[in-house]
């Protein structure tokens, strides 16, 4: 039977934090943020178990990352309680909420009008009192918030946008997947120094195109 969208499905839950944990995810902060986040009320009715191991489609061609992927991301971002967190792609504003529970506050782009009112009803939804959010062009960032001490990509581009280097605080880490929009990208997690940045790589992934300027339409 398919799950209601917000609604809690313990055993579906109890399945996805037991896969979290084969997969290496043993952070008790994270686990129990996504435990606490029923992310049953990001996925559209329909298109799939929410709690299953696969990306499930949402609106304006996008999807919601599987919950190993989130999982991994998150674990690899070693977000502090005192973090201040940039997401660019909200998406369906799970991996946000999630942020959220483990940060001081995020603040999440996304270039889809629709995408972002949605998720804002969510986090009303769950009373979420420490996001925010904007819709607008990720590759430019969020310049009046930076420097952030963490940034998370959800989607894929060749290289880094500068910008998005350049609001990272000394000591921060970025997240974000790599390579072309057909073929293979990796999941890469960069750590900017008082000398540089140290470039290391977590998984091959599979995300949408990250795309500048905000969507004309939706």
């Amino acid at each position: 039977m398919a799950t209601r969208p917000g609604s809690i499905d313990p055993a579906g839950i109890a399945a996805m934090i037991l896969r979290l944990r084969r997969q290496g995810i043993a952070d008790r902060r994270i686990l129990a943020a996504i435990e606490s986040v029923p992310r049953s009320l990001f996925v559209p009715p329909g298109v799939g178990d929410p709690y299953g191991e696969r990306p499930l489609p949402i609106d304006c061609g996008q999807t919601i990352s599987a919950p190993g992927i989130v999982g991994r991301t998150i674990a690899a971002l070693e977000v502090g309680e005192g973090d201040r967190v940039l997401e660019i792609g909200t998406g369906s504003g799970y991996q946000t909420a999630v942020l959220s529970r483990l940060a001081r506050r995020v603040y999440t782009i996304d270039r889809f009008r629709t995408l972002v009112e949605a998720a804002l009803s969510r986090f009303r939804t769950l009373k979420l009192t420490n996001v925010v959010t904007m819709v607008g062009d990720g590759m430019l960032g969020w310049p009046e918030e930076a420097p952030f001490d963490r940034i998370v990509v959800a989607a894929a581009a060749e290289e880094v946008p500068s910008a998005l280097r350049n609001q990272l605080g000394i000591g921060g880490i970025l997240i974000m997947p790599l390579g072309p929009p057909e073929g293979a990208q990796v999941l890469k997690k960069f750590v900017r120094t008082e000398s540089g940045w140290e470039e290391s790589d977590l998984a091959e992934v599979r995300f949408v195109p990250l795309i500048p300027g905000k969507a004309a339409k939706l």
